[in-house]
């Protein structure tokens, strides 16, 4: 069921709506710091992961910078389509990670194959969700709205099962959820 959103071209579109949506919101906010007007300052990303063809704009990382003199504030949105400084994109990071869960050598030659992405780096994403998120104050404060509790060895799995709706909803849910903790600049937003 997931691995079919993996090549979904419609998913990286509303993925990038939504990213522009939540630019909007940043830019109508002014500066963090001073309130004053922001002006675009957006920077290339290079997203790994898609199977299919992305439009040029996909690959700008939307961001903002304070047009006082004084202060130059960066200002970057929360993001559904990157997750920090990840390379590759957001929902493969989580669609990956959560057919990790219950991976075959099949099924991990497959990822490797067609996605692009090493055995050691699906590793490594493995241990950010069971390991080190679970550690920060963000995954205190979401977890304690969920009963019963997520299983964290299941991560993302586990997660995207706790949200209603098509596979494609629990997805965007899930980025949802995360986004703030990816910026450092955003509100946690708990389940």
């Amino acid at each position: 069921m997931y691995a079919a959103l993996l090549a979904d071209g419609r998913l990286y579109e509303l993925l990038q709506r939504f990213d522009d949506d939540l630019a909007a919101e940043q830019r109508a906010g002014g500066c963090p710091r001073c309130g004053g007007v922001l002006h675009s300052a957006c920077y290339p990303r290079k997203p790994r992961g898609f199977v299919g063809r992305l439009n040029a704009e996909y690959g700008r990382r939307l961001s903002f910078c304070c047009a006082r003199e004084d202060c130059r504030k960066r200002a970057t949105p929360a993001s559904l389509r990157f997750l920090g400084r990840k390379v590759y994109l957001g929902a493969v990071v989580v669609l990956v990670s959560a057919l990790r869960c219950g991976a075959t050598p099949i099924r991990l030659r497959y990822l490797e194959e067609r996605v692009g992405v090493s055995r050691r780096t699906v590793a490594r994403w493995r241990r950010w969700w069971c390991e080190e998120l679970i550690d920060t104050p963000f995954w205190r404060a979401a977890c304690a709205g969920l009963m019963p509790p997520v299983q964290q060895a299941e991560l993302p799995a586990a997660l995207l099962e706790r949200f209603a709706g098509a596979a494609r909803e629990r997805l965007v849910s899930l980025l949802r959820l995360i986004a703030p903790i990816m910026t450092g600049s955003a509100t946690v937003h708990v389940i």
